[in-house]
């Protein structure tokens, strides 16, 4: 059985366009399956505006999805009441793309990591700063400074902060929406060698979710390709890499930057029209599927 099964989730939302004209229906996910097996590390990349992030709340019921099943070791969290919810986020955690603006500025750093414990009344306060200590030291930070503000800290201690705290309910889930694209590329490094180091040490099991297409190469086993609102291609990451089917993904590798300025490039513009935006996923290999 997969740790995450994604069954045909839809998202849609309504916008009002005044009292005279009729409201407009934005498909920000239609129709996305996907599955993620345990300890795997699954990428999901397309540009801004594909519906990546919006997919990884639909799954945490940050946002309500419009419909579809979302299985998380065989139970559809969809149908969870709210404290049966609350008792899921415990296995099921996001670290979220902005360090700045997820911390909140009024608490101490302790407070924040401690958090979670607090609402799910896990242990006593002793216990629970010794915990919030450990989890600082599992990630890189002194723990002498639980008592510092976010505003002390640089934006890739504060990305570890995240960390530290959906770490604090020992999930099995992590989803890691954009986690890295808001940091110097230097501090983007350390970042994802810590959370590869932590998968291993504490048998995570990831959705990353990114736009950066060579990390994406470099650390997921499998990914998937969306555009506006749909996968379009999921696969292996080193078959789908080396031999991309769909016009999209096909236009997605070509923007990639290479380091040798003397290789030949040839950026491929995407044409809209040269596809069906409807068409089903099918699968050309093993473990390979495109909507072609």
């Amino acid at each position: 059985m997969s740790l995450l099964d994604v069954r045909h989730l839809v998202k849609h939302f309504v916008r009002r366009q005044g009292l005279w004209r009729p409201p407009s229906v934005v498909k920000a996910v239609d129709d996305v399956s996907f599955t993620i097996e345990e300890g795997e590390m699954f990428g999901l990349v397309g540009e801004s505006g594909s519906g990546k992030s919006t997919t990884g709340r639909c799954i945490l019921r940050l946002i309500e999805p419009s419909s579809g099943e979302v299985l998380f070791r065989g139970d559809d969290v969809l149908r969870y009441s709210r404290s049966q919810m609350r008792e899921a986020r415990r296995h099921m955690q996001i670290v979220f793309q902005d360090p700045y603006s997820s911390l909140d500025p009024r608490m101490r750093v302790g407070d924040i990591v401690e958090e979670p414990l607090v609402i799910h009344r896990l242990g006593t306060k002793a216990e629970r700063r010794t915990r919030v200590a450990e989890l600082f030291s599992l990630v890189g930070l002194e723990p002498d400074h639980l008592r510092r503000y976010p505003h002390e800290f640089s934006g890739g201690q504060r990305q570890r902060i995240g960390i530290a705290r959906a770490l604090a309910l020992n999930p099995a889930l992590i989803i890691a929406d954009e986690a890295v694209s808001a940091l110097d590329v230097s501090i983007q490094a350390q970042v994802v060698t810590l959370m590869m180091d932590l998968k291993e040490r504490l048998k995570l099991t990831y959705l990353f979710i990114a736009h950066d297409l060579r990390l994406v190469e470099h650390i997921c086993t499998r990914v998937a390709v969306m555009y506006l609102g749909r996968i379009v291609e999921l696969g292996d990451t080193r078959a789908l890499f080396a031999n991309p089917t769909h016009p999209y993904t096909r236009a997605l590798l070509s923007a990639i930057p290479v380091l040798d300025p003397d290789t030949p490039r040839q950026r491929i513009e995407l044409d809209p029209s040269s596809f069906d935006r409807e068409a089903p996923l099918r699968q050309l290999g093993a473990g390979h599927w495109a909507a072609v």
